[in-house]
């Protein structure tokens, strides 16, 4: 964190099959141990799946409404006052809600059973987007401890 200016957010160009900043911005997230084409070919799977279980539908549309279904509003935030510690719901800016997204929706799919691991994004990207599975209960016990914590919302900072 520089002390004299803020950082210029880079932006990241489209991927080159879907023509989509979401998609880059996942298959960046996937990486691992610098592999892109490794992590472009597991999402590029992923999606190919979800166009054949949802043949009437674009899978670019059903991948951005599975993420903007995985995204948390608010978390909380320990908060030390006195000799108390609170935890503080504190809402979240947009683009870390996106990154904790993808953060979820490849922990998950990880986790999955499935064989490949296409298989295993395309079912956790799928369940997202019914808004059931791991990533929507996570998503859910987070809003629930922020609103069960809201009485302390004003020792926000």
């Amino acid at each position: 964190m520089p002390r004299r200016r803020e950082v210029q957010k880079r932006e990241t160009l489209p991927d080159p099959k879907y023509n989509s900043q979401l998609v880059t911005k996942f298959v960046n997230a996937i990486l691992v141990c610098g592999k892109k084409s490794v992590a472009e070919h597991i999402v590029y799977g992923a999606l190919a799946v979800l166009k054949e279980k949802y043949p009437n539908e674009d899978p670019l549309a059903i991948f951005s409404a599975a993420i903007e279904n995985a995204k948390p509003l608010l978390h909380v935030k320990s908060r030390r006052v006195g000799g108390a510690t609170y935890q503080v719901p504190v809402e979240i800016a947009p683009a870390t809600r996106t990154a904790i997204a993808f953060r979820w929706v490849i922990e998950f799919s990880r986790k999955r059973g499935e064989k490949t691991m296409e298989q295993r994004l395309a079912g956790e990207l799928m369940d997202c987007y019914n808004r059931q599975g791991s990533t929507i209960k996570r998503k859910d016990d987070t809003h629930r401890m922020a609103e069960a914590n809201k009485a302390f919302a004003h020792f926000r900072y």
